[in-house]
Formats: structure tokens, sequence, C-alpha cells
């Protein structure tokens, strides 16, 4: 499939709007599940962070807003977080201290870091539409000072929530 029509493809599917998609993912083999509708309620399952730094970028750029690189500190951090969550069974807070505290003992830069922790989504897609929905959620993703960020999961065949997120942003 040409570039452009991946690119349509993909803001289509997200409901969002043509624009700045030179770097768009390219598309998944004929039958496959595209990344951010694969299932991660399974043991070897991880999100794509490419594919949510394009989805999480899109929705940046249509509301006039720098897309983000995926920085492996940020990712680092994205992962403990959510081994700890899912090793307690709760989304709350770190027992590593507070994200800046936390960012700070990874040497990564923290004056405008937030973060979205959650759990209970089984696919990125899932992920991304409760965190547009929550208003705290969608203003860290739309957080103007945004640079860089991290996401992870982990899967939990025990808990009820089955996956738990983080989504770490900073400058």
């Amino acid at each position: 499939m040409p570039r452009f029509m991946t690119c349509f493809a993909l803001l289509a599917t997200l409901g969002l709007s043509l624009g700045g998609c030179a770097d768009a993912p390219s598309a998944p083999a004929p039958g496959a599940t595209p990344a951010f509708y694969r299932q991660l309620d399974a043991g070897n399952a991880v999100v794509d962070p490419v594919a949510a730094r394009d989805m999480i970028s899109v929705y940046r750029h249509n509301n006039g807003l720098p897309t983000l690189s995926i920085d492996p500190a940020l990712q680092g951090e994205a992962r403990e977080r959510v081994n700890a969550m899912a090793r307690a069974n709760a989304v709350g807070p770190s027992s590593r201290g507070s994200l800046s505290e936390r960012l700070a003992a990874a040497h990564a830069s923290r004056a405008a870091a937030v973060e979205n922790v959650s759990a209970g989504y089984h696919t990125l897609a899932e992920a991304f539409s409760g965190w547009r929905e929550s208003k705290p959620h969608n203003a860290n993703m739309l957080n103007p000072r945004a640079r860089r960020m991290g996401i992870a999961t982990a899967y939990a065949p025990d808990s009820k929530y089955k996956v738990f997120w983080a989504l770490v942003l900073s400058d």
C-alpha cells in the first residue's frame, strides 16, 4: 500500500484529519492486525512504542503541538512503573517516589514531566481513546512542553485489569 494511503487509513481509523504524514508507519502485512489494535493481554505482548508515538503525535499535531520522539530513559521509567503496578495489582502512587524523583534518579529531564497510568485497556487504541476522554490524561498528552515520551505495558494474568499502562512525557 502506498505510504499516503497508509497514513490516510491510520488517520481515518483514529478519526483524525490528514496532515504531516511523511513518517507514517508502513502498512501491516495483509491479514495482520495493526499495532494499535493488537491485543496486549498475553504474556509476551508489549505495546509498540513507535505506533504509540505516531498515534499521539498525530493527535498533538492536529492540536497545533509538536510531535514526540521516543526516549530510552523515559521508556525505562514507563517499564519500571508498569511492572511495579502489575506486581502490586494496583494503579496508584509509585513506591519509588514522585515522577520527578524517579526521573532524577534515571538522569532524565523532568522540568515538564507528566505521566498517564492506567489499567484494563487491552489495546493501544483503547488506551489512547480512554486517555483522550479523561481530562487530566488528555491534558498530559497535549502538554505543550512535551517533546519526548516513553510508553510501556505489563500483562498480569491474575489481575482483574490484565494490562497495566504507563505513558511518560517530558520536555
